[in-house]
């Protein structure tokens, strides 16, 4: 990107004061390493990219405001959010309606405050480095906090304490636990739809819920702080994986990292909410990363972990399946076999194991359909099976239940045929397949009967890592920066946020296409040949500003 007149007079340097030390006409480039070099000093590595004026902030200044943003939501969030009905510390108690809504307005300015210097800071040339220490800078706010923007933390306590109980948690409740023993609180903190409810998640989540109930005796304070710290460590994990992803696609990491870790949907739901599905995500791209390089069997064994956390994991062995059939050798019939079936033995016989250790039965394999009978707006094939149903009733007096379950069957049955369409441009070489697996963890969220905010990670954050612009790259963005006030900091999904979702959705569509999204100039490394897809064309790489 080369530099010229700023602020309309040549050689004005007053708006961007923090960048005078980079030379006219030398270019931010990020070497293979992550680290940017071609101007002189650090300087050139924190241009914004066609910023206006009024946006000319550097990588760092973005950096304060949007810290500035995480702290507010935080501040905020801890009077607003998701409260437990019980903590004997007295930290995170009710201080009356007043004073939690003005908690709330903070709350929704913080998050609009961190949504734009996001925007703005995706427009910088940033290093590897500087984009890391900024996920720390917003990261610190939301560490200390109560849960914000869900109640499903109390949840994972709750039945964590119920396998230490002995509990059948895929027959039961957290309903069931003892009111005033071990995880009491925290079943009593449990949103009313999942009270009642049996565990969907797999046995090493329930393991991990359940160390988390037994070392702090399932108080509320330590036990949620507990469990964000598994949140870190899977941000940390996602972390590891976009970067090598990245790297082995040819792709900026920064670039990775910008939109797959520093994204604010990601901050509010697997940081501050602590959404299990973080995990999910870095166990399976750790499985990914591990493929790419050769490592299949390692890989799929991570995929068989993250599958006993949240089953949509699975879809990608049949990926990583992709990607073993094309570098095996030998015979047709062992080539399929040792790419389609493979990876899929290694998994299930982590799953089986992780089940018999765990102590807490297969019965997961029956519950995996029990969030689908909560309606969500979010999901377009629930609706529309709703709204069929109800026209059904209004003519022909029918039940509506039955009508909205087969257009929910048919929404999956069209999942599964697009990502057996996505396998199978990535075998025939049109698609690398770790893209091809970003796409269809898309569409199985766009057809899933229960469509959470949060759910739009499980493909964002594997496309982060293989198309870094264009439509789709467009898309993921403007959806991020719209989903995020969907949500309550208590959880709730009040109407107002719909409104502002849909408020923040044209704005972002606006100025996305009045001021498209760029990557930043960069030398990337080409992509590895281990997939079987070709080496992408140069017209298909990363393209800077001349």
């Amino acid at each position: 990107m080369t530099t010229g007149p700023r602020n309309g007079r040549t050689g004005s340097a007053r708006p961007v004061a923090l960048h005078a030390d980079a030379a006219p006409g030398t270019a931010a480039r990020e070497r293979p390493d992550g680290r940017m070099g071609g101007g002189r000093g650090t300087a050139a590595s924190r241009r914004p990219i066609d910023s206006p004026v009024m946006w000319a902030l550097s990588a760092v200044g973005h950096r304060r405001l949007g810290a500035a943003g995480a702290l507010a939501a935080a501040v905020g969030g801890w009077i607003s959010g998701k409260l437990p009905a019980h903590d004997p510390w007295g930290l995170w108690i009710d201080h009356g309606l007043t004073v939690r809504t003005a908690a709330a307005v903070l709350a929704y300015i913080g998050l609009t405050v961190l949504v734009v210097a996001w925007w703005q800071y995706g427009r910088t040339a940033s290093s590897v480095r500087e984009t890391l220490v900024t996920l720390a800078w917003w990261t610190a706010p939301f560490l200390l906090v109560p849960p914000l923007y869900s109640a499903d933390v109390y949840s994972y306590i709750a039945q964590g304490a119920m396998v230490v109980e002995g509990l059948d948690v895929y027959s039961v409740g957290p309903s069931s636990l003892d009111p005033a023993g071990i995880g009491g609180d925290a079943a009593a903190s449990v949103g009313n739809h999942w009270r009642d409810t049996p565990a969907p998640y797999g046995p090493l989540f329930l393991l991990l819920s359940a160390a988390v109930a037994k070392v702090t005796g399932g108080t509320i304070v330590p036990a949620v702080l507990a469990m964000r710290l598994i949140a870190l460590a899977s941000l940390v994990l996602i972390v590891w994986a976009l970067r090598r992803l990245a790297r082995e696609h040819g792709r900026s990491e920064s670039r990775a990292l910008w939109l797959g870790a520093l994204n604010p949907l990601l901050l509010m739901h697997v940081v501050a909410g602590m959404h299990n599905d973080g995990l999910m995500i870095g166990l399976m791209l750790a499985g990914l990363a591990l493929a790419l390089r050769g490592r299949w069997v390692a890989g799929s064994a991570l995929v068989g972990l993250a599958m006993m956390v949240k089953s949509p994991a699975a879809v990608s062995l049949l990926f990583i399946g992709v990607t073993v059939h094309a570098s095996a050798t030998g015979p047709q019939l062992r080539r399929w076999a040792k790419g389609l079936i493979a990876p899929g033995l290694v998994a299930c016989a982590v799953a089986g194991s992780a089940t018999l250790v765990s102590g807490t039965g297969f019965g997961w394999l029956r519950t995996q359909g029990v969030a689908g009978n909560i309606h969500t707006a979010l999901s377009v094939v629930s609706d529309l099976g709703l709204g069929l149903g109800e026209l059904g009733r209004l003519l022909l007096g029918t039940d509506p239940e039955p009508v909205k379950s087969a257009v929910q069957t048919l929404g999956l049955a069209a999942a599964v045929v697009l990502i057996l369409l996505l396998a199978r441009k990535a075998m025939n070489g049109h698609l690398p397949p770790v893209h091809a697996l970003g796409l269809a963890l898309l569409a199985l969220v766009a057809l899933s009967p229960m469509v959470q905010p949060w759910y739009l990670l499980w493909g964002l954050v594997v496309v982060a890592a293989t198309q870094q612009q264009g439509r789709v790259t467009t898309v993921l963005v403007v959806l991020s920066a719209a989903l995020v006030y969907e949500t309550h900091p208590t959880g709730s999904t009040p109407p107002f946020g719909f409104a502002l979702a849909a408020v923040a959705a044209v704005v972002a569509t606006l100025v996305v296409r009045r001021n498209p999204l760029r990557a930043e100039a960069a030398e990337l490394p080409g992509p590895r040949a281990t997939g079987p897809a070709p080496a992408p064309r140069p017209a298909e790489a990363p393209q800077g500003t001349a």
